[in-house]
């Protein structure tokens, strides 16, 4: 290995080791942002936001007010040639009082890896470019839950779009609507800038759920809205799917969803991690909203029971990295399994910070559990530096005065790489 890269672990894990932040003044809450209404024509292509949909292609999402604009994405690798179109599928759906617009879909590719295309949607309106992510390692994963609408979702978001990332990931709570279905509008427009450029990868939280007995199943505008790889990966529900990405297999779970043995996700995630390589994916990392590791006072014990019932799946196959949100602050254990420090369990990451309108989760349990390493009740944001196959550089960005502030890092080490696997088998 590098000498450089050999001195730099030894300095991140003297950095790391020593527990819980310095005491630390923490932010008051901001106020929701406003967004002024800008009319626009009817087929004007609005809150586009793309993702990953399987090998080599991707999915972009957009709104339009008119109902017979085109499901249609030009996309080529100069500005303003299009070399390829690609013809996709809308949605709607209604709330109450609330209708939509019309919700496209459509599925580009196959892409060259690590490439800028330039598109345009629905045939007309503004030039838009994203970049797909590399095949290889390194890769940078953006990280940030519970993002919200207020001032300091817009601060955690300009530092994001500081990093230099490839895909984002979001452990749940997106919009906070809460029934209010307009804000979903006004979520789509606020990450326009950074999710038409990235892959934004996501999965449901409680702010999510939105049903009404009798009247409304949960989850429908965030189904309608947020459609993500599901059945490309053998899902059969928009709650739960996975993705492969630069020797990365990245798997999101439903906290609100039934996880029982037995159950569809049960059964779903064991023949998911039954069919990874790896020798090609020698990382795997998990994502849900609700933690199953959590120091703080703010919602204890919610994840228990999807613990009880899943971790040893994740555990016999190996998993690295598992994130969540719902606590409204920052948590990174050690590696763990069963509730104690364990070398060959994941390192579990609460990022529930970024940005939401209810403020943060400052008390926590004391004594500080063994296996709880360092935590802080900021707002901020996470990325995860994919170096190569055995080494990860894991950061946490806490909104300081609104300049980025590195508060937390650690070398990590993949199980595969460390002889875990073979001791399970």
């Amino acid at each position: 290995m590098d000498p450089k890269l050999l001195l730099m672990m030894a300095v991140s894990v003297v950095a790391a080791v020593g527990g819980a932040a310095a005491d630390y003044v923490r932010p008051l809450p901001r106020k929701a942002l406003q967004f002024p209404w800008s009319p626009k024509h009817s087929s004007y292509p609005q809150q586009v936001h793309v993702s990953l949909a399987g090998a080599k292609h991707m999915r972009i999402t957009w709104v339009t007010s008119d109902k017979h604009a085109p499901s249609i994405v030009e996309y080529g690798t100069s500005s303003g040639t299009y070399t390829s179109t690609a013809q996709g599928e809308s949605t709607s759906y209604s709330y109450v009082l609330y209708s939509s617009g019309i919700i496209h879909h459509t599925v580009i590719g196959p892409l060259e890896d690590n490439t800028l295309y330039f598109y345009r949607c629905g045939g007309e309106g503004p030039e838009f470019q994203l970049k797909t992510p590399p095949a290889q390692f390194p890769i940078t994963f953006a990280v940030a839950g519970d993002l919200g609408q207020t001032g300091w979702t817009k601060s955690t978001l300009d530092h994001i779009d500081q990093c230099k990332y490839d895909v984002h990931l979001l452990p749940g709570d997106l919009s906070y609507a809460d029934y209010i279905q307009h804000k979903w509008d006004t979520f789509g427009e606020l990450v326009q800038p950074l999710a038409s450029a990235r892959p934004w990868m996501v999965t449901q939280g409680n702010h999510e759920k939105e049903n009404i007995p009798l009247l409304k199943d949960g989850f429908v505008a965030y189904n309608s809205r947020w459609k993500m790889p599901y059945e490309e990966s053998g899902s059969n529900s928009n709650l739960y799917y996975s993705f492969d990405v630069a020797g990365v297999h990245t798997i999101m779970l439903g906290s609100y969803t039934d996880y029982v043995e037995y159950s569809d996700q049960y059964k779903w995630l064991k023949a998911d991690l039954s069919k990874v390589d790896r020798a090609r994916t020698p990382w795997i990392i998990v994502l849900f909203h609700v933690p199953w590791y959590n120091s703080n006072e703010a919602h204890q014990g919610e994840g228990d029971d999807m613990m009880a019932s899943m971790e040893p799946l994740l555990y016999a196959a190996g998993v690295d990295i598992v994130f969540a949100g719902h606590v409204h602050a920052y948590e990174r254990s050690r590696p763990v399994f069963k509730g104690k420090s364990d070398p060959c369990g994941a390192v579990h990451i609460t990022i529930g910070d970024g940005g939401n309108r209810e403020g943060l989760a400052y008390k926590y349990i004391e004594p500080q559990p063994e296996w709880s390493i360092f935590r802080e009740a900021s707002f901020g944001h996470g990325e995860l530096n994919m170096v190569n196959s055995t080494h990860a550089f894991w950061s946490w960005h806490r909104n300081d005065d609104d300049e980025p502030v590195r508060s937390d890092q650690v070398w990590i080490n993949s199980l595969f790489s460390s002889g875990c696997l073979a001791k399970k088998s």
